[in-house]
């Protein structure tokens, strides 16, 4: 009869590719045939295709019994051919393998071309009880005779202590003597082996520093050497005086070895066993860097990744160093592989400091400029834009548009890291975010803005120039035109409209942003910035009315009837618009703008009544002498923006506010409906007498007493419910079940209640009382700090002002502050200006002033003798 080989089966593949399936199940069935056969040659050579077939996905674990047959073998080749069929094939809870222990006993006894065999074999099957059961025969292997014995044995003493790790303790002292061995090999395997034990639990092996230095100072294998580096690099931690001894022959190593693998491991060794401080410390970290620096000039790729990677833990302690070579690794930021990309960006981030963040940042905004690529055959072109096709599409060749957002997004965590510690020039930054919201070309917006919005709050230094760039940014057609476009970066726009609003004092003529803000072009913006653009024209007017009362003439008042005018034709084309927010709070102003127009249409200069100031009468003089000399309307705007100054808020603010006294955050707002089965029957017949008690009940403000905020009158009175145990335990146990639900549930957050503080503490909060605060300062007009600024990108590069000092408000305020620290703090860009004192004396509702209104009280309205019921009426405060 003849029999398919292994060759035959690889030729028969080959041959059927197109029925493949159809060829492997013929031959399966053939297979299946051969390994029940009582000849062990044609047993084994089954299992031989069947281990190939594993190899191509096809299961062979019906074949397991048969498998351990042929390991039973008495002959070398078919035993040998078992194995390999176990290894390939069984796993840690193979059947079987129960049935091995006494064959691989026996075969760890028998000769030595077996024992080697078997040692490979069990290194790859081993289970929790193979390993059990054989430790005793697998310490004895390590003092066989033969060295290929005693290697293999130490190599599957740790497999055996991965699954039985109380077996080291009955083999320790022989591994240990195995350092010594005569033989390499053995030695070697050993190193290997104890590397990895070391690796899990060091202080147990400090013991064996001695033995493994004498190797460190004597081997000239360099993969032994290897591994005793790394040994020394996890016991250095745990023992100081391992740092001085081995700082020699380490640096002796990294000056001398041609091997770079050896050559990493010492440098890595160094930065991980603390070997790089102190006096010889410093020495060997320049040598160190050195030679790191050498491998990101390589180009290899893997040696630069590794070096890159590795100077970013010397960073740390050796700044200066690694800042000698800045820009290799500034190079490394433009590399073609991605993850040398990304590590180099981490090695930035790591290095940085306040005296190179300039040139850094600087660097890597012309990484994200279009011209920065490089220059690409036809064919590399093609494929490029193929890939960027299926990426989903990149604007510029040269990066991808998921590297050009990391890149963006670590711009702008390097300079705000610990609340812009090394931003030493505002101006300077500012700049940088305006030139990233127009050459990112990606995402990044939102980052942008609040870092705008964050950086003038904080620094009131900066607020003039932010002002400055604000304005050119919004008077930039080229940016509002792309704003509806991905990756614009159009919420800078938001912070522009928001900065210039808020702080529109810093500009020389502030009318004439107005326009700008209400021009018919910004409707095609996002509904928030379109919002935001509304209310920043508003306040900007309402600051500039403020500034001209204050230094009125009736020649300004055509200059302000045409804004006005301008202003509400140009706010009507919003009150149509289709987002809610936009048409409600273009409506609002509208009807604010329309009573100004008014109230300028009916005032009258002084000089154009009765011809001339000579022609007035005595009466008409006493009237006017307690009349402002300009039109009121003036201050109806500024005042709702800036009664008081807007502070940064600290982040620890909210968490300080302690929980009002009576408040209970756990109570239901509404409960939950009670199970008419369980109430019991007295509460039914309680609301049962309720229900005939209804009749007349004294109104409170009928009594003569104070009215309280929680007093009311009750039509329909309510016998008060009484909780009993049942009830309590009931509503104890649905709270606890609904704080179980939220517990679980992923979005639900649930904060730890802050801690109520004593009552001592309570009393001494002190109550700022808003009602009597001292008046603000007059702030007088402001200065012409408005230049033009050209909207040419990498705005940066231009020289700025490094004598102006930048003060950053990182605390913010808290809840704590007294008034008086507010009244002595200095005075906010943003407060209003101080109304003179005609317009105070003036009994008018334009006054600037906080106007506190009676407490609304409802009564109860008396009956007719119809006997008809009439709603409650609420008389006017």
């Amino acid at each position: 009869m003849w029999e398919r080989t292994l060759q035959d089966l690889i030729r028969g593949l080959r041959a059927n590719k197109k029925d493949e399936a159809k060829f492997i199940a013929q031959a399966v069935d053939e297979i299946r045939t051969e390994i029940r056969s009582d000849d062990m040659e044609l047993k084994a050579g089954a299992v031989m295709k069947l281990t190939y077939l594993d190899m191509l996905g096809y299961d062979m674990s019906w074949a397991s019994f048969h498998v351990v047959e042929v390991m039973s073998s008495p002959k070398h080749h078919l035993k040998s051919v078992g194995y390999l069929g176990a290894v390939q094939s069984f796993q840690q809870d193979t059947d079987v393998l129960m049935l091995t222990t006494n064959l691989l006993k026996k075969d760890l006894s028998s000769t030595p071309a077996d024992i080697a065999v078997t040692l490979n074999g069990l290194s790859a099957i081993v289970t929790p009880d193979l390993a059990r059961d054989l430790s005793p025969e697998l310490t004895a292997m390590l003092n066989h005779s033969r060295p290929h014995i005693r290697k293999r044995a130490v190599l599957a003493i740790y497999r055996i202590c991965e699954k039985y790790p109380d077996a080291i303790k009955n083999a320790r002292s022989r591994i240990e003597d195995k350092l010594d061995d005569a033989d390499s090999g053995v030695v070697a395997a050993t190193v290997n082996m104890l590397c990895e034990l070391v690796r899990r639990n060091p202080q147990d092996y400090l013991t064996l520093a001695p033995r493994l230095f004498h190797h460190l100072t004597t081997s000239s294998n360099n993969w032994m050497l290897i591994k005793i580096v790394k040994i020394f690099g996890s016991l250095s931690p745990y023992e100081p005086r391992l740092v001085k001894k081995l700082q020699p022959p380490i640096t002796e190593l990294i000056s001398t070895t041609p091997a770079i693998s050896l050559l990493y491991e010492c440098v890595h060794t160094c930065i991980v066993g603390g070997m790089l401080q102190g006096a010889n410390g410093n020495s060997l970290a320049r040598l160190c860097v050195s030679k790191l620096a050498n491998f990101i000039q390589d180009p290899d790729q893997n040696l630069k990744y590794i070096a890159l990677l590795a100077m970013a833990k010397i960073v740390p302690s050796h700044p200066h160093l690694v800042a000698e070579y800045q820009e290799t690794i500034l190079a490394s930021v433009n590399d073609q592989d991605i993850s040398i990309r990304m590590r180099a960006l981490d090695l930035i981030s790591a290095m940085l400091n306040r005296n190179n963040l300039q040139s850094i940042v600087q660097q890597l905004l012309v990484h994200l400029l279009p011209d920065n690529t490089p220059k690409l055959s036809a064919a590399q072109s093609l494929a490029q834009r193929i890939g960027a096709a299926v990426e989903g599409g990149i604007s510029f060749p040269g990066h991808s548009q998921a590297y050009r957002l990391v890149l963006s997004q670590r711009i702008l965590s390097i300079c705000s890291q610990d609340m812009y510690d090394n931003v030493t020039n505002f101006e300077w930054y500012l700049s940088v975010l305006v030139d990233l919201a127009h050459v990112a070309n990606v995402n990044i917006g939102a980052e942008i803005r609040d870092q705008l919005v964050d950086i003038v709050g904080r620094v009131r230094a900066a607020r003039p120039y932010a002002v400055q760039v604000m304005y050119t940014l919004i008077t930039d057609d080229k940016l509002l035109l792309n704003a509806g476009e991905d990756g614009s970066c159009s919420e800078i726009l938001w912070a522009a409209a928001w900065i210039c609003g808020e702080y529109c004092n810093e500009l020389a003529e502030p009318q004439k942003l107005i326009p700008y803000l209400l021009r018919p072009e910004i409707s095609n913006l996002a509904p928030d910035i379109l919002a935001v653009y509304i209310q920043a024209a508003m306040k900007t007017f309402g600051f500039w009315a403020a500034e001209l009362a204050q230094k009125w003439d009736d020649e300004y008042l055509s200059e302000v009837k045409t804004v006005v005018e301008s202003f509400i034709s140009h706010i009507h084309e919003f009150t149509s618009s289709p987002h809610i927010v936009v048409q409600e709070r273009a409506a609002q102003i509208q009807q604010l703008f329309k009573f100004i127009e008014a109230d300028l249409n009916a005032y009258r200069p002084r000089n154009s009544v009765n011809g001339s100031p000579e022609g007035l009468s005595e009466m008409f003089e006493t009237a006017t002498l307690s009349e402002p000399y300009y039109p009121k309307s003036l201050y109806l705007i500024q005042p709702l923006f800036s009664a008081y100054q807007l502070n940064p808020v600290a982040r620890a603010a909210q968490i300080s506010v302690p929980v009002p006294e009576g408040l209970d955050l756990d109570a239901w707002i509404v409960p939950p409906p009670s199970d008419p089965v369980d109430e019991p029957v007295e509460r039914m017949e309680r609301k049962k007498k309720g229900k005939k008690g209804k009749g007349k009940q004294t109104s409170v403000h009928k009594t003569g007493k104070q009215a309280r905020p929680n007093d009311y009158e009750v039509l329909t009175p309510v016998e008060p419910e009484v909780e009993t145990s049942e009830d309590r335990v009931e509503r104890e146990r649905r709270k606890a079940e609904r704080l179980a639900q939220l517990r679980d549930d992923p979005y639900y957050i649930i904060d730890d209640p802050p801690s109520k503080p004593p009552a001592d503490e309570m009393d001494s909060i002190p109550v700022v009382v808003l009602e009597g605060m001292p008046s603000l300062l007059p702030c007088t007009a402001g200065s012409d700090l408005f230049t033009a600024i050209g909207s040419s990108v990498l705005r940066s590069t231009a020289p700025l002002s490094s004598s102006q000092a930048f003060i950053v408000d990182k605390e913010g305020e808290m809840p704590e502050r007294m008034l008086s620290e507010l009244a002595s703090a200095p005075r906010s860009q943003s407060e209003p200006i101080e109304p003179i004192a005609a317009l105070q004396t003036s009994n008018t509702l334009l006054e600037p002033r906080t106007i506190t209104p009676d407490p609304i009280r409802v009564t109860r309205a008396k009956k007719k003798s119809t006997g008809k019921k009439r709603k409650p009426t609420i008389p006017e405060p």
